[in-house]
């Protein structure tokens, strides 16, 4: 069905950047509206950041579609994402990748994500509770990891479970940082200035 709405986002993507054809089509696949409450419809596909439950924010769409498009992702990837929030990011991978594994410290996220899977018929996805921070040694390695939230430092941990010639997307001191291991050794490099929430520690019990 036409939706006036989503392809004006799309648009409004290519012209701030965005030229990877299976990004802007998984866009196109995953509609933003499912991700957020109902009395946040009419801004789903704004240019803006929208708050989830826990007090947690969903990316906005030119976020979501910089830090895909430079992942640089291809169908037979195998991809880590920290933080699963919403769902919509990790969506958005699954309809390039070819499997997403997802870790959210929070549980009542992962049961509203899962929810807003089903109705985009989503299902090369796992997540799982947990502390961000240590990955997911057991699935360990993925040739893609992303890291939904900004930290301090170089993500160790994480970078230790890509494998060789993976890439590492992760945002510290407000600017996108992309590392590459490269058989032992690991490089990085520094591409444009963004900001995203500090990553939180430990998983949450409450919620």
């Amino acid at each position: 069905m036409f939706n006036p709405g989503l392809i004006d986002m799309i648009m409004r993507l290519r012209g701030r950047g965005i030229s990877d054809n299976a990004v802007l089509r998984a866009m196109e696949l995953v509609d933003r509206r499912h991700f957020v409450a109902k009395k946040h419809w009419d801004a789903a596909y704004d240019e803006q950041a929208l708050p989830i439950s826990c007090g947690q924010t969903l990316s906005s769409p030119l976020t979501v579609a910089l830090m895909s498009q430079t992942l640089e992702l291809t169908p037979e990837h195998k991809v880590l994402e920290i933080g699963t929030g919403s769902g919509y990011h990790t969506a958005v991978l699954s309809n390039i990748a070819k499997r997403v594994y997802s870790v959210e410290r929070y549980k009542q996220l992962i049961a509203e994500a899962e929810q807003s899977f089903a109705q985009v018929n989503l299902t090369n996805h796992v997540i799982r509770h947990g502390d961000g921070r240590y990955g997911w040694k057991g699935q360990a390695p993925f040739d893609c990891i992303i890291v939904g939230c900004a930290v301090k430092k170089e993500p160790t941990q994480l970078l230790e479970q890509l494998d060789k010639g993976g890439v590492l997307l992760a945002v510290i001191d407000d600017k996108l940082l992309r590392f590459r291991k490269k058989q032992t050794a690991i490089s990085s490099e520094t591409l444009f200035p963004l900001s995203l929430p500090m990553l939180e520690a430990g998983k949450s019990k409450s919620l």
